[in-house]
C-alpha cells in the first residue's frame, strides 16, 4: 500500500507487525491491506473482515485469536425442478437458481432475492412457495423504505449519508471525501 496517509494533524500509520491492537482498531483498513497484513504475520486470513480484524489486534496484541464464529451447516435436500406453488420449502433451502426461476415466472422480472425474502427462504422451512409469494408482496412496501447499512458496509454507508448531505454532489467529490474520511483515526 502507499505511504502514511495524513488526517485530522495524526498520520496513519503503514500496516505492519509494529502496530499495537488498539491502533488497528482506531484506523480504517481496506480488507487488501488486512489480508496483506495476515499473509505478513501468518494469520488466517479467511473469513469476513471484523472477523480478521479482531483476529490480526489479538496477534498484534500477542494474544491468541478469538474463536471462530461458528457456521451454520446447511443441510438437507435442496428443492429441484420442477417446483410449483405448493411445493413445500425444506430445511436448510438455499436462494438457489430453481426458487429464482419460480419467483420470476409467478412475481414478474423485478423478482429479487432482499433480505425478506433471504430471511424467509432460510426460516420457512414447512411454508409452500405460494405462500413465500404471498410474502413477497406484503413485504414490498418495507422492502422500499431505507434500511440501515451494515457495519461492514462501510464505505457504503459512508456514501449514503453524504450524497444525503450533499444532493447535488459528484461522485468524484464523494470519493474525494471518502478518501479523506478513512485517513483519519476512527471516533
Amino acid at each position: 500500500m502507499s505511504a502514511n496517509l495524513q488526517g485530522a494533524g495524526e498520520v496513519r500509520p503503514v500496516p505492519g507487525p509494529e502496530l499495537t491492537g488498539a491502533e488497528l482498531l482506531r484506523w480504517y483498513w481496506t480488507l487488501e491491506e488486512l489480508s496483506a497484513l495476515a499473509r505478513r504475520l501468518g494469520v488466517p486470513a479467511g473469513g469476513g473482515k471484523a472477523a480478521l480484524t479482531r483476529r490480526l489486534a489479538a496477534a498484534l496484541d500477542g494474544h491468541a485469536p478469538p474463536p471462530p464464529a461458528p457456521t451454520a451447516r446447511r443441510t438437507g435436500r435442496q428443492l429441484a425442478a420442477p417446483v410449483d406453488g405448493d411445493t413445500v420449502i425444506p430445511e436448510g433451502q438455499r436462494c438457489s437458481q430453481v426458487l429464482r426461476e419460480f419467483f420470476v415466472r409467478e412475481i414478474g422480472p423485478g423478482f429479487h432475492f432482499d433480505a425478506f425474502m433471504r430471511e424467509y427462504v432460510a426460516q420457512g422451512a414447512g411454508r409452500t412457495l405460494d405462500e413465500a409469494v404471498a410474502h413477497w408482496h406484503a413485504t414490498r412496501r418495507r422492502a422500499a423504505e431505507p434500511r440501515p447499512v451494515g457495519a461492514q458496509f462501510e464505505f457504503n454507508r459512508f456514501l449514503r449519508d453524504w450524497h444525503a448531505r450533499h444532493p447535488d454532489g459528484a461522485r468524484t467529490e464523494a470519493l474525494a471525501a471518502w478518501r479523506d474520511h478513512r485517513s483519519r483515526p476512527r471516533g
